[in-house]
This record gives C-alpha cells, sequence and structure tokens, in this order.
C-alpha cells in the first residue's frame, strides 16, 4: 500500500511540474491568472447570490442551490486542510512558476476548485444546456490553480469531488 502511494505522489508530482513548467506561455499566463479568480470568494458569492436573487424563478432556485452548496463545501475543505496540511508546491518544489503574492496556507483540497464546482453544478443540473459553458470554466479554474504554482493535481481532484459531490446532495435533497 505504501508502495502504491509513493507511485501517486511521484505521478501527482510529474503532472504538477509539466503543467506548471512546460505549458507556460503569454497566452495562459495572462487568461489562466484571471481566470482563476472565477473560484474565489468574492466570484463565487456574488455571482451564486446575485443569479438567487435577480434570476427567473428557475434561475433563482438554482441560484439559492449554488449559494448553499458553496458553503457547506467550505466545510470539509477547512477540515481537511487542517488534518493534512500539505505544503503548497511553490514553497515545496524549487523552480516553481508562480504569480504575485502567492498564498502561504495549506494546499490541500482547492478551495477555488471546489467552489468553481459546487456553483457549477447546481447551475448545469438546472439547466442542462449551460453544461458546455459551466463545466470547462469549472474545469479551467482547477488547471489555473496547477499553472500558477498553487496546488498539486490531486489537491485539483479532491476539489472537484468534493464541490460536486455537495452539490449533488444540495440538488438531491432540496426541498
Amino acid at each position: 500500500m505504501r508502495r502504491l502511494f509513493m507511485r501517486c505522489a511521484l505521478f501527482d508530482k510529474r503532472l504538477f511540474q509539466y503543467i506548471n513548467g512546460r505549458l507556460h506561455n503569454r497566452f495562459l499566463d495572462f487568461w489562466l491568472y484571471y481566470l482563476t479568480h472565477l473560484g474565489g470568494a468574492t466570484f463565487a458569492i456574488s455571482s451564486s447570490v446575485l443569479i438567487w436573487f435577480l434570476g427567473s424563478p428557475s434561475w433563482s432556485k438554482s441560484g439559492a442551490q449554488a449559494a448553499v452548496s458553496l458553503a457547506i463545501s467550505h466545510i470539509p475543505v477547512a477540515a481537511a486542510k487542517k488534518l493534512y496540511p500539505r505544503l503548497r508546491p511553490h514553497l515545496a518544489l524549487p523552480g516553481t512558476r508562480t504569480f504575485r503574492n502567492p498564498l502561504k496556507d495549506h494546499s490541500f483540497p482547492s478551495g477555488h476548485t471546489t467552489a468553481a464546482f459546487s456553483v457549477a453544478v447546481p447551475l448545469i443540473l438546472g439547466h442542462a444546456e449551460w453544461v458546455y459553458s459551466l463545466l470547462p470554466l469549472s474545469l479551467l479554474v482547477g488547471l489555473s490553480r496547477i499553472y500558477i504554482g498553487l496546488h498539486y493535481p490531486s489537491d485539483v481532484l479532491a476539489g472537484a469531488v468534493i464541490g460536486s459531490s455537495v452539490a449533488f446532495a444540495t440538488v438531491a435533497l432540496w426541498p
């Protein structure tokens, strides 16, 4: 079991180094630096609350579900960050490319990715035609977190699983 864990950790590190090191170019530097903020607290909270209060009845319901999912999803994120205090890649791996003012708190799991999926999934479930816009944007938020040197791929995967799971549960249990 330990050997499997070590192989997974090595794959995680190598995939991080490929995305963070080899994919860099001016186009992606610009776009991924700004797209990463779609998973930030300001955008995630604002967008879900605005959809909730300003949307048509069906959009309003999806916005409320997104806001509740967003709030609930950060409970397991906060717990995981305390239980598994993983150093961010830019602090652990020399030569990591990062941008202005990189975060220094714990890496696992990605809160931005969790937020992106916890907001997108209820909107997609309520309005399936938006899957072609919202799913790629959520995936790009996750990719951007690796690209800018703040998360390992496993951090992003965990964030996507937490955000999506909480969102599916929120929608399923909605009265």
